[in-house]
């Protein structure tokens, strides 16, 4: 048998065995990384290609937009932000800029929450796996005794296998969910330092 189609065979084996609880347990692990890889690349460019927060002010005195080729960071995003929203009023700017800090602030914490739930909720969807595998366990075995080991193995079989892919999703997910977290507050510190700076100017 070719090996990529041994290899898909085993995959759709290991979920047959783990029973209805694998589909919603491949739906949460499906969504949950499709959420951490968008956060991953979000982050990831607000860090690179930044401009510090002396070419910040300039940008702000001269009215130039920096461009969004050339700086993708997060304070480039905070000016040219604030230049599309300025009114050109001295009272009125400052509450401006800090409007855009609280937009840009809320932003980073989008899907945060939901991927730390998903991470959550994948091993107690294990447990409800491990549960439904030994009643079944415990059905052979008060209709057959404990004569009938291949029954008893299936529903053993279920409960582990469950178990095994609700920690499989959680573990690396919870560890993902605190990583982007950290990120967030970095890049929120950041932008809150830079936006108090830039007031003086605005």
């Amino acid at each position: 048998m070719d090996p990529v189609w041994d290899h898909l065979f085993r995959i759709l084996n290991y979920v047959s065995q783990g029973g209805i609880v694998m589909y919603p347990l491949l739906g949460i692990s499906f969504v949950m990384w499709i959420l951490i890889i968008d956060r991953t690349f979000f982050f990831r460019r607000l860090y690179r290609k930044n401009i510090t927060r002396k070419k910040a002010a300039e940008f702000i005195i001269k009215g130039i937009y920096p461009d969004p080729d050339s700086y993708t960071g997060i304070t480039s995003s905070l000016v040219r932000t604030f230049l599309l929203r300025r009114k050109k009023n001295k009272k009125i700017d400052p509450y401006i800029m800090d409007e855009v800090v609280i937009e840009i602030v809320s932003s980073l914490d989008k899907h945060l929450k939901l991927i730390e739930v998903l991470a959550s909720i994948a091993p107690l969807l294990g447990l409800l796996g491990t549960v439904i595998g030994m009643i079944k366990t415990f059905d052979v075995i008060s209709y057959f005794g404990t004569g009938n080991a291949k029954a008893m193995a299936a529903g053993i079989s279920e409960a582990l296998i469950t178990t095994q892919t609700g920690l499989m999703i959680a573990i690396p997910g919870l560890y993902m969910s605190n990583f982007l977290n950290r990120r967030a507050e970095e890049l929120k510190r950041r932008v809150a330092s830079v936006g108090m700076f830039l007031r003086r100017y605005v």
